[in-house]
């Protein structure tokens, strides 16, 4: 007796959960490859006999690969089906993690790192856009729920990865970071079943003149807030644990502490937002954040290995400036298509600056051999990112600042378009 084929609403609704599952298994690796590199940074530096200058730029590789790769994302996901953008991506992070784990020396291991990141670069802008694409009705739910699986991610690699080497023995940081390739995997599988999504005429669609935001303040203001709160998150991420180390602690105990700020930013990106939506609250938010880091750093340089879970908890604290600048980004223009520019040029260039950040914790660490440049760059990132902040609270919107940046002429149907997707609905260009 042959069953009777399902209905159409029981496929579409298989194909939504299919794609969710996809998306939060996705979500879970954006993290564990930058994650799993500060915990064992001291190995790596003696496996591949290379300089702190050097283990600098290998901390910096995720923001560079972010800033430069992330804009190929877009034109990506206009020309080919999400899933299969979104497996390749996958797998090449897979290819990349393998690379730099079973190469001999830094230039490969670099190599290898950008294959990693470049994936990850293209997730990272991807996702907010399939999310809105594919749950337009339910976008807050698949947010959090990805949003989560990416701090989870962070922590897991975090804790995990200096155990897993000293399990190991010799040679054990490679296995370390290599392990991640099996998650990146397993993550590409669901996005080959994904089906191509219907889709919508293009024909009522406005056009956003993305340069155009290059003369403005606003713009450039925010993306400077990005870029800033983005080298504190990185030097954290990159630098902290290694720090750590070098004041006596052990690897897997720093590698724990370092994991509580992942942690502490899960519950963070869910009540972050809600309190930026309020005017009032925007400014109070900034000033609590920036003593959150300066009281985290304060206490890490003047007693490292006492009270040191407050001192990284006050560090994770300081990071929801991240929540707190995505939302703003919605705050900030009068339609989806500004706000959506906004955040992709933004994000942008803010990475591009962010990428300065650990790099420059690595070589002043190798010409000083002290952490002295570390702590100087952090106090004053703080402070610019209080003076930045203060300003992107003025209420304002990117819409007046450049007039005509939205044009409300359709988008023909017939005409190529290339879509850049940010933290929030695509941007649609005409293709030049």
């Amino acid at each position: 007796m042959t069953s009777a084929p399902a209905s159409p609403a029981a496929v579409q609704r298989r194909g939504l959960l299919l794609v969710a599952v996809a998306i939060v298994l996705t979500a879970f690796n954006l993290r564990t490859a930058v994650n799993s590199v500060g915990p064992v940074l001291q190995e790596i530096e003696h496996g591949l006999g290379i300089s702190s200058g050097l283990a600098g730029l290998i901390t910096s590789m995720p923001l560079i690969c972010f800033a430069v790769i992330g804009f190929a994302g877009p034109p990506l996901a206009a020309r080919f089906r999400d899933g299969h953008v979104l497996a390749t991506a996958l797998l090449v992070m897979t290819l990349g993690l393998l690379v730099r784990v079973a190469v001999p020396n830094v230039w490969m291991f670099l190599f290898g790192t950008v294959l990693t990141m470049g994936g990850g670069a293209l997730l990272n802008v991807l996702l907010p856009g399939l999310v809105k694409k594919w749950f337009p009705d339910r976008t807050g739910l698949l947010v959090g729920a990805y949003s989560t699986a990416l701090a989870v991610g962070g922590a897991v690699a975090s804790v995990s990865t200096a155990p897993i080497a000293q399990a190991v023995g010799a040679e054990g940081w490679r296995w370390g970071l290599g392990i991640w390739a099996v998650f990146a995997l397993a993550a590409a599988l669901p996005w080959l079943a994904v089906p191509r999504h219907p889709g919508a005429s293009r024909g009522s669609r406005a056009t956003v003149r993305l340069r155009a935001l290059g003369r403005s303040r606003l713009a450039w203001t925010m993306a400077a807030f990005f870029g800033l709160q983005a080298i504190q998150a990185y030097v954290i991420v990159g630098w902290t644990a290694q720090y750590l180390r070098d004041q006596g602690m052990s690897a897997a105990t720093a590698g724990v502490l370092v994991g509580v700020n992942a942690l502490i930013v899960i519950p963070l990106n869910a009540v972050v937002p809600l309190g930026t939506v309020r005017p009032r609250l925007q400014r109070p938010m900034l000033i609590g954040f920036t003593c959150c880091y300066v009281a985290g750093w304060t206490g890490l340089l003047v007693a490292p290995l006492t009270l040191s879970w407050l001192w990284v908890s006050l560090l994770g604290a300081g990071m929801g400036t991240f929540a707190m600048i995505l939302a703003l980004f919605g705050l900030r223009g009068r339609t989806p298509e500004s706000v959506g520019a906004l955040s992709t040029v933004a994000q942008g260039w803010g990475y591009a600056l962010a990428g300065v950040g650990p790099l420059l914790v690595g070589l002043l660490r190798g010409l000083t051999g002290s952490y002295t440049g570390m702590f100087v760059l952090v106090y004053v990132t703080a402070g610019l990112l209080l003076a930045t902040g203060w300003v992107i609270c003025r209420e304002r919107y990117i819409d007046d600042e450049v007039p005509g940046l939205v044009t409300g002429t359709p988008t023909p149907a017939d005409h190529p378009t290339v879509e850049v997707a940010g933290a929030e609905p695509a941007v649609v260009l005409p293709e030049r």
